[in-house]
């Protein structure tokens, strides 16, 4: 059974390879907006570090001390925003109290308005200064990133909020919580291998070899059900890695919906991403996914999840009511 609208290109093994390459050297300005690094897994949810500052108030070109501290950590990334706009550009510029350690950089049209590592040598923690512009919002929260080791990482830290002298602080505070909450899925762990029983009747199912049972080591396999509003996919095949599959409106990679599962540690974790051209996958942070779950058994990575069929309010996530080709894709993952 096919579901309304799919149309399928398979037999095609496209490299969708999920090695991308992290920042040691801390020029990180492709992270100015997300403040998320590219190391290809996702951010851990409660975080070992803290940012402090010397004042709670501010005027046009006062200088506040911002000290991030903890654990030991390789890289890090600070920045100052609107607090009661968390996704605005950053605010203000950062003068060095350490130029071994840290370095200045420049988001958007703003000089200086970011602070990120000069290696990834271990540092316990980084102190710098912020500098109020004259055009500052009411109200100046610091936020940060900060990675313990290339797969140990947290995405926007939430520090304090200062505010501009004579405005009152912001009761309750406005955002207290890491925005990489918003990437983690409640997962569970798949019992028994799939089963290719209901393809053709209840699933439309791609299998290579045809017809192959996808319990097996040579079995890749790939499964959509629908559900009413939703669409329940699983996935299989003998990897240690990872597998992917992309919905695309041609036959050539780029501009694709991605849909990644990979094997971390002998753990799997699965992610949505968007392929533009033939670069690395960019992943995505909003979570988009429900009832993932996954197995690692006898040399065969499986997992599962469910996504609705519509979604309007996210550009990436392309709807499940029109006609795409599948490329299918398995390989080595290491280094992120």
């Amino acid at each position: 059974m096919e579901l309304p609208g799919f149309a399928v290109a398979v037999g095609m093994f496209v490299c969708l390879y999920v090695s991308v390459g992290g920042y040691p050297s801390g020029k990180v300005r492709e992270a100015c907006t997300s403040m998320v690094p590219c190391h290809g897994s996702s951010p851990h949810l409660s975080p070992e570090h803290i940012i402090t500052v010397n004042g709670t108030e501010f005027k046009p070109g006062d200088s506040i001390e911002v000290h991030l501290s903890g654990p030991d950590f390789e890289g890090f990334f600070i920045q100052a925003r609107d607090a009661e706009q968390l996704d605005s550009p950053a605010v203000g510029s950062f003068v060095l109290a350490d130029r071994r350690r840290s370095q200045l950089l420049t988001c958007g049209r703003t000089k200086n308005s970011a602070v990120s590592h000069t290696s990834k040598a271990k540092k316990k923690d980084i102190k710098v200064y912020w500098i109020a512009p004259g055009d500052a919002p009411k109200h100046v929260q610091f936020l940060a990133t900060v990675v313990k080791k290339y797969r140990i990482f947290w995405v926007k830290i939430p520090g304090p909020i200062v505010s501009q002298t004579d405005v009152l602080s912001p009761t309750p505070p406005l955002h207290t919580t890491s925005e990489a909450m918003a990437t983690s899925y409640p997962v569970s762990y798949i019992s028994k291998a799939f089963s290719a029983s209901s393809c053709g009747s209840m699933k439309f199912c791609i299998r290579n070899p045809s017809n192959c049972d996808p319990g097996s080591a040579s079995c890749f396999f790939l499964s959509f059900q629908q559900e009413e509003s939703s669409v329940f996919i699983e996935m299989s095949g003998p990897s240690e890695g990872y597998l992917a599959f992309a919905l695309s409106h041609d036959q050539w990679m780029g501009g694709d919906d991605a849909y990644l599962c990979v094997n971390e540690d002998h753990r799997v974790h699965v992610s949505t991403a968007h392929l533009t051209e033939r670069s690395y996958p960019l992943l995505d942070l909003e979570n988009v996914l429900e009832d993932v779950s996954w197995r690692l058994a006898d040399g065969i990575l499986q997992c599962s999840f469910r996504r609705s069929i519509r979604f309007p309010a996210y550009k990436g996530r392309f709807n499940l009511d029109t006609s795409y080709y599948i490329f299918l894709a398995d390989g080595e993952a290491s280094g992120g």
